[in-house]
């Protein structure tokens, strides 16, 4: 049976999370604000959950229902039939986003939602689910947009970027996804050597192992929502797990990344431990002007401080500058890309940028400068 699905994603990153999906199986895939619509069955669902690197999470999209205000809002939900998706034995959350004029207010509407549902239940059964916000067997999200209000479940529950394997974080740590989709973005290739010089807890290093090794990032995870759904398939689940972990390659390009910061670099090899592959990715403890490249050729990726303020980034002058130097000077041969948050600072790199990629970093502008080094 096919299913309509919903992928979140970051701002910015919806052609590279349909690519994924689309690689993965998926059908009518289509690019949305944050997010990529697509169809397919429970298996495409396990699978996205399981092996996407670039989305926060997986909805399945049950109905798209009037909501004009909050009364309407009550009606629909009521009308629709929620048994097949929650039995009253079962606890569940309701999640709010988007607004509409009569509705913008995220904790009522989704009280509404909440209201509507367990009445129903109450009607029907005579008993009723409880509310579970810490740990819920159902997550229930409401988008709403003009006067629709888009009702799904979330098959994921704790946000993808979330892998399992990073106990460690460093200072302001990139988000997995974002690290992945970085990735996807240059002209790294799992043949070729990567390095980088300002690793902090190693997520660059790590995600690309991940990629070189063909490791489904999800495998390091405890659960995911869909495992407490009503028509979850535990033996279609253990296929698509097993044929995971069974696709792992042995072949491995050189990944370096080293820190001047001995505590973050001391972080970086927990997390590679924690992935089962410390044996696979070199971490040091380094400082700048000390990396030197390890091969002829390959791809230096780094997401250097920002300065948030003005007297942090004209600190930070030196330390740009001297980034530079060390790509011109040691990485001849080699194709460089540094996540850049504030333009004057990336004014002192001191380098002729190839391309300029805009990337939104948390919230922050963000811009991916590619160097070609000869």
């Amino acid at each position: 049976m096919t299913y309509q699905y919903f992928a979140t994603v970051g701002r910015g990153l919806e052609d590279i999370a349909s690519q994924e999906i689309i690689s993965l199986g998926g059908d009518n895939v289509k690019a949305d604000f944050t997010g990529v619509h697509f169809q397919g069955d429970l298996e495409l669902l396990y699978r996205v959950n399981l092996w996407c690197r670039t989305i926060f999470r997986v909805l399945w999209t049950l109905k798209v229902v009037p909501s004009y205000d909050s009364e309407q809002l009550y009606q629909s939900v009521k009308k629709f039939d929620w048994s097949d998706f929650l039995s009253p034995s079962q606890t569940f959350v309701v999640h709010c986003t988007g607004k509409s004029p009569r509705l913008n207010h995220s904790h009522f509407t989704a009280l509404q939602v909440k209201r509507a549902i367990v009445d129903q239940q109450q009607e029907k059964y005579g008993v009723r689910s409880d509310i579970d916000t810490e740990n819920p067997d159902v997550i229930i999200n409401a988008h709403i947009r003009e006067n629709k209000c888009t009702l799904s479940l979330d098959s994921s529950g704790e946000s993808l970027h979330r892998r399992g394997y990073r106990p460690a974080m460093g200072r302001a740590p990139l988000k997995e996804t974002l690290a992945a989709a970085l990735l996807y973005m240059t002209d790294w290739t799992p043949d070729l050597p990567l390095v980088d010089p300002l690793c902090g807890s190693g997520t660059f290093a790590i995600e690309a192992t991940l990629m070189a090794l063909n490791i489904a990032p999800g495998l390091y995870r405890r659960e995911f929502a869909f495992q407490r759904w009503n028509n979850y398939d535990s033996d279609l689940w253990d296929d698509v797990f097993r044929k995971a972990e069974e696709a792992e390659k042995d072949t491995m390009p050189i990944i370096v990344g080293s820190d001047a910061d001995e505590d973050v670099v001391l972080q970086a090899q927990s997390n590679a431990r924690a992935c089962g592959f410390a044996d696979k990715v070199k971490f040091y403890h380094q400082k700048l002007i000390d990396v030197e490249a390890p091969a002829d050729h390959g791809i230096l990726i780094c997401n250097p401080p920002y300065g948030k303020r003005l007297s942090e980034t004209e600190q930070l002058f030196p330390f740009y500058k001297l980034l530079g130097d060390v790509l011109k000077q040691r990485f001849k041969g080699w194709t460089a890309y540094i996540l850049c948050g504030n333009k004057e600072l990336s004014k002192k790199v001191g380098l002729r940028t190839s391309r300029r990629i805009p990337v939104d970093n948390g919230g922050i502008p963000c811009t991916l400068l590619k160097y070609d080094l000869y």
